[in-house]
């Protein structure tokens, strides 16, 4: 089963740690490709996006819709080991999920979580999308196919984007948008959630003040849980790496992978 993993490297006196960067549902590594791999890139950082298995370009060994989260963290144990260092990882929505299920196992220098899947897992989301639109929900469950809560321009810069995104952009971003694994879905809501007392990590917290998925508190008591940083940007949605100021939010992080002590 192999892999897409979109790299970019820089021209010279690269940092020591490479960068992992783990996309989200309904997502691939292609969320990372326009901004964050060449401008960690151009800071002097070896940077990858993995898609995990069933997601952009990579393959898969079941149907997506069988797919679990563990399946998932062990595509990030094969895109690490395929690294010659260990990196910082830096997952997204259910990428930072994955990530901090990776790390009850295995230790990195360091982990970074962008508005991350809380703790205590995805029930408040779900509740709130089932009120908004219970069409919808109703349709994915009974498909068993998260789709449906993507499948139009509106659901996608709903959930993903602010106001500030431009039609054109959204549109380019949609196209990319696909279908998400039904029982990872279940992992997330109950039966595969965070435990934050095995993992000893340093770690960064990164939420948007505008997202419609996770709120700010659950943020913050997702950073709280691992004794991590926390920071909430303003007037940004839930795909941070895509708004029009995602350049603050890798500045942070580059700032904060430069100040880890070895």
């Amino acid at each position: 089963m192999a892999l897409e993993i979109i790299s970019c490297h820089p021209e010279k006196n690269p940092h020591p740690t490479p960068v992992l960067f783990i996309h989200g549902a309904w997502h691939g590594a292609w969320c990372w490709e326009k901004y964050f791999l060449p401008y960690f890139a151009k800071k002097g950082f070896e940077s990858h996006a993995v898609s995990i298995r069933g997601h952009g370009k990579s393959g898969s060994d079941k149907s997506l819709k069988w797919t679990r989260v563990a399946d998932y963290v062990e595509d990030v144990e094969k895109a690490v080991n395929k690294l010659d260092w260990k990196p910082i990882l830096v997952g997204h929505s259910m990428g930072g999920l994955i990530v901090q299920k990776y790390l009850e196992d295995h230790t990195v220098p360091g982990a970074v979580l962008l508005a991350p899947v809380p703790t205590h897992g995805v029930w408040r989301t779900t509740l709130k999308i089932a009120s908004r639109h219970l069409y919808l929900f109703t349709k994915v469950n009974l498909t068993l196919s998260l789709y449906p809560l993507v499948k139009s321009q509106k659901m996608a810069r709903e959930l993903f984007f602010s106001d500030e995104m431009p039609d054109e952009e959204l549109q380019d971003y949609h196209k990319l948008l696909q279908d998400e694994s039904y029982l990872g879905f279940l992992d997330m809501l109950a039966f595969n959630l965070p435990k934050p007392k095995k993992v000893a990590a340093n770690m960064l917290v990164l939420g948007a003040a505008k997202d419609a998925i996770f709120s700010v508190s659950e943020i913050e008591k997702t950073a709280k849980a691992y004794g991590a940083e926390c920071e909430i940007f303003p007037a940004m949605a839930h795909d941070m790496m895509l708004e029009k100021d995602w350049k603050k939010v890798a500045d942070r992080i580059i700032k904060w992978i430069k100040a880890i002590k070895p």
